[in-house]
């Protein structure tokens, strides 16, 4: 494994045990649209009570720019479209579908975790 993909996962690994931690139960991860004409990912699915959230984790090192610039408004629509064939996929039903992100930033002294609920 590469040492960025073990980033990522390793920061997809905190952004679960955040999401644990906060009550929420995890439904999926990593999961790929099996629509051909939506390609795409979803990191973390997770249920908050009633609601549906699409979780995107972003990991980094402490240099360059904040994870959370890296969701850009295309990122946002994409993740929306997949969010929503999630649900035509699952059959789950839900009150709302919320859409969060989880920034981690690794720098000399460990991992800071900020987790964004709503961020779009």
């Amino acid at each position: 494994m590469r040492v960025k993909d073990a980033l990522g996962r390793h920061g997809e690994d905190l952004a679960v045990q955040r999401l644990e931690a906060a009550g929420m139960v995890v439904l999926d991860r990593n999961w790929r649209c099996r629509e051909r004409e939506l390609p795409g990912e979803i990191d973390v699915i997770a249920r908050d009570g009633r609601d549906l959230v699409v979780c995107e984790v972003k990991t980094r090192t402490g240099t360059g720019f904040s994870p959370l610039e890296a969701v850009t408004p295309d990122k946002q629509a994409r993740l929306r479209r997949l969010g929503m064939a999630w649900l035509r996929q699952s059959g789950l039903r839900v009150d709302v579908v919320r859409f969060d992100v989880i920034s981690i930033v690794r720098g000399r002294d460990g991992f800071t975790v900020d987790h964004v609920r709503g961020a779009f």
